[in-house]
Formats: structure tokens, C-alpha cells, sequence
């Protein structure tokens, strides 16, 4: 369907409509205005591509990034804004509706003199709990206590689909109980992380002297904090290896666990996690929870008392007073991500508010803020790039026929979740009021923990949604061959009032989007699932190794890149979104050359259709992040930094050199011999 960026008519409601009887406005095209045209493409097309709007907007002292999401992110804060303080103005509202609830939990995050008053108040019952530990017995349950109302310590604990019967939901043990979140920041020799670790047993130190100990014992207790977290963290395993779904998969009888942790009863943690019958456990990394055995025997319990109450501090740090907030964004924010300083409160209560209660928020967006016909556009465009993605893998050169087969009738199977559930999830249990701020936030930390708890023993709900229709994001989940592209992706900034050509519609929402996930159902993990969701190897033994050898060389490409000196990105790590980012951009161009203005060879701003395409890619990860972000992303995250999932993806795709006129002598430059193609 042909969409010129000059329509008279919107297909969205909410967009501005312009009449045919009035002047033509004139809009400036954000492809164009983006741009820095002092960088050669071929050599930086990131750069390129965004570099005049980071130069217009620097990265506020509030983020840690700037660029579309942080745009996008801030419309539709704007809109929950007005949902929460009109909901908080009526102090009538119905006790248990979802204004009530939703004007209460905002109106409490912003009443900061009750919060004040409140102090450590809202966390005593919970430090008593764990002050009456007495013994390993009392500590593993005041453990399992502590999971259920969001406080993860010493291991992580779930309910999921069991990953080879994707229709149960099973029991998932794994690696956990870091505050520095990712087992590499205990040991990497780099100044940076050494600077890191030394500024988390400072922050711990704070953070225990807020609580009310006195100096030499904080510091003690930080110290002793970093020993245990250091100990568990040479039982778990590197971001990479976990990447392996085969590996992360130790199905085993409850008998079998306790006996590699006879330090451990777990028949008495797991009633405590609200687990009152269990046949088998998926363990997904046991060397950790044997050396958790071992971890638990050595350590005094004293020890473990301080762990304990630091891990609940640090999880509800965010919801407390001044003095403890102020330390939290000081370590979490500055220290690992370079914000210089906190948002507005407001802001942070709309996004804790909108985190806390998205579900009952998103009932409103849907209905006051969604653009109309955003549902079927969006599906439209998915299914436009199912079907290339067909067209595709038929024509692969390096698969057999019998393999193709099973791919493609996994394809034809992968369910698209779009714009917002038919069914929401029912928080009627969940209590809230304007009295306590941590309280409220803590109340649906427990209805969360119980609305996961509850599924076991059940069949898979396969209708569920794991995000809000107004977050600007999209995933696809292995386990139940689904994609979900929630309505707020159909928001494109610079195009409020009229309809984005199709180069923009097919290069953000149909490349980086729809193609994006669909190929996440073919990337390095997600082959390894069938068509229903199933862990089992569909493959012919000779495909396997042909598409092992594609994604290694994307690994080997991905290695090479640099975001920071001597901080290179973790290609395995990685692989996986490298993949998706590939296979997206390809898929979405091939779905855009089906299109009027593809085919017509329609300019725009004196752009051709392939560039605008390209450009509308990089325009899809406009994102400028500070030095601290990105490194933690290196270290933490599956996703390269935004420049190099524009850059990688592009230097292999033979129709972006044509575009852009990319030679031999460009930076980006790969000789197509080196150039990786998989879908």
C-alpha cells in the first residue's frame, strides 16, 4: 500500500488531519534533518545517518542515552502523566477501580514529606524476619520469603514454560543474588571495573550507615557483602554460556536437587516460595547452586543476616526516603551509567507507576491515546514481512529441501501479538492506597511473584502478553513461536500528523521491528526451538553445521568492533541480536521493494527509495549513550551499542553499497567474499 508523506487524510485519528481546503504545511523530513553530511556514508553510516541530531540534542544530564526511544519514551510519558494525575484528582474514585488504583500509587510516589516520614518503616517487619534467623534451616526460608516479594537473593527463582513441553509450566532454578547484576564486574582487571567495584563497597557502606550502623560496622558489612556476592559470582556462569539453551537446560527430581545441596532442605524453601508440591526442578547452572551449598555452610549466619538486609535495602532503595534514594541513583546511575542527575520526580514516578501498573494504564492508553488503525497497520506490515521471509527461505542456497520444509511451516506458525491483548490480566487482588509508596510498589512486587506462582500445575496461557501495549519495545518468545509488537511501535517522531512513506514504515517498523523478532525465531537459540515452541533440533545434521559456520562468522565480524578503547564487543554474546538485526533489515527492504514507491522510484527530498530505506533503518537506532552506559552494556547486555546494529548489519548487504555508493576505501567496506548472509 502506497503512503506519500503529502496526504490530505491520515489513517490515525490521533494524528493531526489536514484539511484540502486549507494551505498545505510544511513539514520538515527528519531523514533529512538528521543527518550529518560532513561524514561519508561508507564510513560511518551511524554517524551519518543521525549525527546533525546529536549534535542539536545532547544527551540531558537526567539520561544516559538520548535519541528516538528517549523521544518516544517521553510522549508517552506525557500521556501517562495525564492519565495519572487525573486519576489522582479524583479522591472519590471507586475503592479497588483501576483510577483509584492507579491516582492512589502516583499520588504516593509524589507525596515525598509521607515518604519522609515513613523511613525504614515500610521494610521492619521484614528486617525482624530476617534478624530472627537463627540457623541455615531459617535462613534458606527467610530466603525463599524474601523471592516473593521481589527481593531475588543468593539465587534466582521462577515459574515458565518448561523449554521441551512448551505446553507445562515447570520450576526454574538458575544463577543469582549479585547486586552488581553480571558475574564479570567481581573479577575484569580493566581500571574502569576495578573503579566499579571499589565505588560498590563505598555505595554499600552508605547505604548501611542510612540504616543505621554505625561506620567500622558498615564498613565491615560492605566488605563482607562483596566477599559473599565474589564467591557466588565464581559459581555462575559468563553472559556467553548462557546463551545456550541446551546447556541452561538440567531438568531433575526434587531429590536428585537436594541431593547435589545437602546443605540445603529445599522440601521447606520451596513452600516458602509458594511451591507446595513439586515433582522435577530445571536447574539451569547446578555447578552454582553446588557452590551455593558450600557458600551457605561456610559463611556465618551473621553474615548472611547482613547480606540479607542489605539485598532488601538495595531492591526497595528507589521507593524510600531522600537520603537512601539520593545513594541508589548515585551508584546505580552515576557510578555504572553516568547520569549526572536525577529526572523530574514526576517522570520517575510516571515510569515506576506505569512499571507497577502498566496493565491497568494500558486499558487507558489503548483507549484515549491509541491511534486508530494502529492494529491492522502494524499487522499488515508483519505479515508483509512473513511472507518475504518465505519467499526467502525457499531460495536459500546452503539448506536442504527437507530442512526448508520444517522452517518454513515453523514460520507460517509464529504467532504475531500485536497492539494490545484481548484480555487483560485481572489485578483486582492488588490493594492499593496514598499512604506508603514503598508499601504500594511492594504490594505489586507480591501480586507479580503470585500471579507467576499461580501457574504452576496449570496449562501455558498462550494468550498472555509480557508487555504493555505503550511500551516501545517488541520481543519474540521461543517457547510459544510468538512475536509481540505492542501499538506504541507504530509512533515514528517527526511524522505526528501525517502517514510515514513506506521506506520509513518498512525500514523502522517492518526492519528493525517485525523482521527483527521473526528472525529471532532462527537465530542461534531460537533454531533450536520447533514450531510449537519445543527445545528439539529440527535440523539436518549438514544445515546445522552450514548454519553454525554463518553464525560464527557474524560473531568473528562483531568482535572486531570497538564501541570504546579497549572495549571490544562480545561477539557470542551478542550473536544472537546480531542475527535478528541482519535478518531484519534484509527482510524489511525486501518487503519494501513490494511497494508502489519501491517500485516506482519515487524520490522523496531528493532521496531515492533505497536510501530512504537505509536511512529510515538508522533512523530505527538513532541512540547516543554516555561512555558508563555503554560499557556496562558491553559487559551486561545480549544487544550491541546502537551504532554497531546499524553499522554491523549494513556492511553485509550488497544493495546498501549500491545505495550509498560504498568503495573498496570506505571504513565499511567488506569484500563480498566477507560479507555474512543467513535468511
Amino acid at each position: 500500500m502506497q503512503f506519500n508523506t503529502k496526504l490530505t487524510l491520515c489513517l490515525f485519528s490521533a494524528l493531526l488531519i489536514v484539511s484540502c481546503n486549507k494551505k498545505e504545511i510544511q513539514y520538515e523530513d527528519p531523514l533529512i534533518t538528521n543527518r550529518d553530511t560532513t561524514v561519508v556514508p561508507g564510513d560511518d553510516f551511524f554517524h551519518y545517518a543521525n549525527g546533525g541530531w546529536f549534535k542539536k540534542h545532547p544527551i540531558p544530564n537526567s539520561e544516559n542515552s538520548n535519541g528516538i526511544f528517549r523521544t518516544i519514551a517521553d510522549t508517552i510519558n506525557n500521556q501517562i502523566k495525564s492519565i495519572c494525575e487525573k486519576s489522582a484528582k479524583n479522591t472519590d474514585a471507586v475503592k479497588g477501580s483501576n483510577e483509584q488504583k492507579i491516582g492512589d500509587f502516583y499520588a504516593s510516589g509524589m507525596d515525598t514529606l509521607s515518604i519522609e516520614k515513613a523511613g525504614l518503616k515500610p521494610l521492619a517487619m521484614e528486617f525482624a524476619k530476617i534478624q530472627a534467623i537463627s540457623d541455615i534451616p531459617t535462613l534458606m526460608n527467610t530466603i525463599g520469603h524474601l523471592h516473593t516479594m521481589g527481593v531475588g537473593s543468593a539465587f534466582s527463582f521462577g515459574v515458565g514454560q518448561d523449554d521441551k513441553i512448551s505446553s507445562k509450566n515447570a520450576l526454574f532454578f538458575s544463577q543469582g543474588g549479585l547486586g552488581l547484576g553480571e558475574r564479570d564486574y567481581y573479577f575484569n582487571t580493566d581500571p574502569e571495573t576495578v573503579k566499579i567495584r571499589t565505588e560498590y563497597v563505598k555505595h554499600i557502606q552508605a547505604i548501611m550507615e542510612l540504616t543505621g550502623d554505625d561506620a567500622a560496622k558498615a564498613k565491615n558489612a560492605a566488605t563482607t557483602i562483596m566477599k559473599l556476592e565474589t564467591d557466588l559470582a565464581k559459581n555462575s556462569r559468563k553472559l556467553e554460556a548462557l546463551r545456550d539453551p541446551i546447556k541452561n537446560y538440567n531438568k531433575m527430581t526434587l531429590a536428585q536437587f537436594k541431593a547435589s545441596t545437602p546443605s540445603i532442605a529445599w522440601e521447606n524453601v520451596l513452600p516458602q516460595l509458594g511451591i507446595t508440591k513439586a515433582d522435577t526442578v530445571i536447574v539451569g547452572q547446578p555447578e552454582f547452586y553446588k557452590g551455593l551449598d558450600k557458600i551457605v555452610a561456610t559463611y556465618a549466619i551473621e553474615d548472611w543476616k547482613t547480606y540479607l538486609k542489605w539485598d532488601l535495602v538495595n531492591t526497595y532503595a528507589a521507593y524510600l526516603n531522600n537520603a537512601i534514594e539520593k545513594q541508589n541513583f548515585a551508584f546505580y546511575s552515576t557510578v555504572m551509567n553516568g547520569v549526572k542527575e536525577q529526572k523530574p520526580r514526576w517522570k520517575r514516578i510516571v515510569e515506576q507507576t506505569d512499571g507497577s501498573l502498566g496493565e491497568l494504564i494500558g486499558q487507558v492508553y489503548v483507549k484515549d491515546y491509541l491511534p486508530e488503525g494502529s492494529k491492522e497497520k502494524l499487522l499488515e506490515i508483519g505479515n508483509n514481512i512473513r511472507d518475504v521471509y518465505a519467499e526467502h527461505i525457499k531460495k536459500l542456497d546452503w539448506m536442504s529441501e527437507e530442512t526448508k520444509k520444517k522452517a518454513l511451516f515453523k514460520l507460517s506458525k509464529i504467532v504475531m501479538k500485536v497492539g494490545y491483548p484481548d484480555k487483560w490480566k485481572d489485578m483486582s487482588s492488588v490493594v492499593i492506597n496514598r499512604n506508603t509508596y514503598c508499601n504500594n510498589v511492594m504490594a505489586v512486587n507480591k501480586w507479580a511473584y503470585n500471579y507467576m506462582i499461580n501457574k504452576y500445575g496449570k496449562p501455558v496461557d498462550r494468550t498472555e502478553w509480557g508487555m504493555f501495549p505503550q511500551t516501545y519495545n517488541a520481543y519474540y518468545n521461543p517457547s510459544n513461536n510468538e512475536i509481540c509488537v505492542p501499538a506504541c511501535n507504530i509512533l515514528v517522531p517527526g511524522f505526528e500528523g501525517r502517514m510515514p512513506d513506506d521506506a520509513i514504515l518498512y525500514g523502522i517498523i517492518g526492519g528493525s521491528t517485525f523482521g527483527h523478532e521473526i528472525t529471532h525465531g532462527f537465530d542461534d537459540q531460537g533454531s533450536q526451538y520447533d514450531d510449537k515452541g519445543n527445545l528439539r533440533d529440527w535440523w539436518t545434521k549438514e544445515d546445522k553445521e552450514k548454519f553454525t559456520q554463518k553464525t560464527k562468522a557474524i560473531v568473528a565480524q562483531f568482535n572486531k568492533f570497538e564501541p570504546l578503547k579497549g572495549k571490544f564487543i562480545n561477539g557470542d554474546a551478542t550473536q544472537g541480536e546480531n542475527i535478528a538485526d541482519l535478518g531484519g533489515v534484509v527482510m524489511g527492504y525486501e518487503a519494501f521493494k513490494k511497494t508502489a514507491q519501491f517500485k516506482n522510484k519515487e524520490k522523496i527530498s531528493n532521496l531515492t527509495p533505497e536510501q530512504r530505506y537505509f536511512l529510515s533503518y538508522g533512523y530505527a537506532w538513532m541512540v547516543q549513550a554516555k561512555d558508563e552506559s555503554v560499557a556496562r552494556q558491553i559487559m551486561s547486555d545480549v544487544h550491541s551499542p546502537a551504532q554497531f546494529r546499524i553499522i554491523g548489519p549494513l556492511m553485509n548487504i550488497a544493495e546498501f553499497y549500491k545505495a550509498f555508493n560504498v568503495k573498496p576505501n570506505n571504513k565499511m567496506y567488506l569484500p563480498e567474499k566477507d560479507r555474512v548472509v543467513i535468511w
